[in-house]
């Protein structure tokens, strides 16, 4: 009787096992769905950095630069990599030493603009490389200097 007992265990631990082997052999030969397909786009992303200049004001010193003989782009009042190169190029060709034209806003760029800043009159609170509050406002009283430029 007992060997009844367990040949009956046995055979239902066989079967079980036998089930669970044939759900895994199942699962492994079942094909995957497809991926699904993700468009993609090309995404451009221009920093503007317009150092606390109104659309009106910033439109003023792309005009200033593209007046002094340095290409702005769209004079559209928004300081991107483009204004940023031609205020880099104009600096460097004036001695003001903004360093590499890349069109980032760094702190080479900020000393050249104080420099110059500082050359024509204005108050920088002195050549750090911080767009700092003076700085700032430096650069707003040069935006309305002559009334505008474009």
């Amino acid at each position: 009787m007992t060997s009844t007992k367990l040949t009956k265990a046995l055979l239902g631990t066989l079967t079980a096992a036998t089930l669970s082997i044939g759900t895994l052999a199942g699962a492994t030969t079942a094909t995957a769905a497809p991926a699904q397909q993700v468009p993609t786009q090309t995404v451009t992303i221009q920093a503007v950095n317009n150092l606390g200049l109104t659309t009106t004001e910033a439109k003023s010193v792309q005009c200033y630069v593209r007046d002094a003989g340095f290409n702005p782009g769209a004079i559209d009042g928004q300081l991107g990599s483009n204004s940023w190169k031609a205020w880099q190029r104009f600096l460097n060709d004036r001695g003001f030493n903004a360093g590499t034209v890349d069109g980032s806003v760094g702190p080479n760029t900020i000393r050249g603009l104080q420099r110059f800043l500082t050359y024509i009159g204005y108050d920088t609170g002195g050549i750090d490389g911080i767009a700092g509050t003076k700085t700032r406002a430096a650069w707003k009283g040069f935006s309305h200097l002559g009334g505008g430029w474009c």
